[in-house]
């Protein structure tokens, strides 16, 4: 079969002038797309005559019908265009009955494409100011900085109906922990507490059910936290992982009493070697980790005696705070080793703190509680992909899950 040959660049565009000025830039350090370009000359073109096209259209089709209808001059307006502003001169009709479909009346952007890319810019952590820059830089488009606040403020009813949205039903596992950011209040700069509540529904899928913001962390305020999830939706809860707030698991065990509640392990240790001497660090680690690594409770309390007599005094302070947290810690030794890797550590949700602070390190506060948490919002729909992958060998939990809680777990299930 023969193939159809492409056309030349010369019979695609047989202007000659235009046709140098393409290549000129093509081939040359000029702009082709963007500020100044030939190809933001081109599109316009285009754009203008396909306006003329559609309102031909029109005035046949009411001609067709017998309505009378005739042109009646041109507007003007611009619009903006990922090729930088293009002037447009919209045609018109004597009845006003045309309504353009390719730019509409009163449409200024030729696509969303550009809300979405100042979104973008400042979910990575660019201010008003750098998101202005860098449009004009990439595109060749003039947005003042209310124009830019605007479209960021359109975050807002999108940022409340995703905070009061309805949960599932019921959730393997939740990651607890706050995150502190300086906010205005009242004249001057307070630290406030971001609370974040990480999840892996029952079919191994991450997703972020909340963020809420509040003064000091707090046992009392995560207890409402609790119950605000309960209101919208969520009954049940098997795993949750905790740092040592103290009165954390009772908030929780009043509103989820079946929630099996585990202390995060790498809090634990690293608050148990906080005042030891770097010199003997390394070691009482490498003992330490016997405890938490033991095959089953038996053996992790054998290895914390054995740690106590290793270590002295130093050991008998570590080794009594160990005890009197014994049930917490050691409530992930219950299971296989897959499960013990899904609920020992609060770690996932700190690696999601970790993204936040990659875009909102370099910024010192925020004008008030609303900026802050549009941020926040907008960083984590960007960084999805990130946080959002199903659980590790999820699937393979799930025989153990069933044969733990039966009914409990496999009734929220998808059939």
């Amino acid at each position: 079969m023969k193939t159809k040959k492409s056309p030349t660049l010369q019979e695609l565009i047989p202007d000659p002038e235009l046709r140098k000025r393409i290549t000129d830039e093509l081939y040359g350090d000029q702009n082709f797309i963007g500020k100044g370009g030939v190809f933001s000359e081109m599109l316009q073109g285009v754009l203008n005559a396909a306006l003329e096209g559609e309102l031909e259209a029109h005035l046949q089709q009411e001609t067709s019908q017998g309505i009378p209808n005739r042109r009646n001059g041109k507007g003007r307006k611009q619009v903006r265009t990922t090729s930088g502003t293009v002037q447009l001169s919209p045609p018109r009709d004597r009845n006003g009955s045309f309504a353009p479909q390719l730019v509409q009346k009163r449409q200024r952007e030729l696509n969303g494409k550009l809300d979405q890319t100042i979104l973008s810019l400042y979910a990575k952590g660019n201010s008003q100011q750098d998101v202005q820059q860098l449009m004009q830089e990439l595109y060749g488009l003039n947005y003042s900085t209310s124009t830019i606040s605007s479209i960021i403020d359109k975050v807002r009813p999108v940022l409340l109906e995703w905070q009061q949205r309805p949960l599932q039903g019921a959730y393997l596992m939740l990651y607890l922990d706050g995150i502190h950011y300086r906010v205005k209040q009242d004249g001057q700069f307070i630290t406030k507490c971001v609370y974040s509540v990480y999840a892996v529904d029952v079919e191994g899928y991450r997703d972020v059910l909340g963020l809420y913001l509040s003064d000091a962390e707090s046992a009392s305020q995560w207890g409402q936290i609790m119950e605000d999830l309960q209101s919208r939706g969520l009954k049940d809860v098997f795993f949750v992982s905790i740092d040592g707030l103290s009165g954390f698991s009772e908030a929780i065990s009043q509103i989820f009493p079946s929630a099996i509640v585990q202390r995060c392990i790498v809090h634990k240790v690293r608050n148990s070697v906080r005042f030891i001497p770097d010199k003997n660090r390394k070691a009482l680690c490498k003992d330490l980790r016997a405890v938490y690594t033991a095959a089953n409770r038996q053996q992790a309390a054998i290895a914390l005696e054995e740690f106590e007599a290793r270590w002295g005094k130093q050991g008998q302070k570590i080794a009594n705070s160990w005890r009197a947290d014994w049930e917490e810690l050691m409530a992930f030794m219950d299971f296989s080793s897959s499960i013990r890797r899904m609920i020992y550590t609060t770690n996932p949700v700190e690696a999601l703190h970790r993204i936040l602070r990659k875009v909102t390190k370099t910024k010192g506060a925020w004008v008030n509680e609303s900026a802050l948490l549009k941020q926040l919002y907008v960083t984590l729909m960007d960084a999805r992909r990130s946080w959002g992958k199903r659980a590790f060998k999820h699937l393979e939990l799930q025989a153990e899950l069933e044969e733990k809680f039966g009914n409990r777990y496999t009734k929220w299930l998808s059939s």
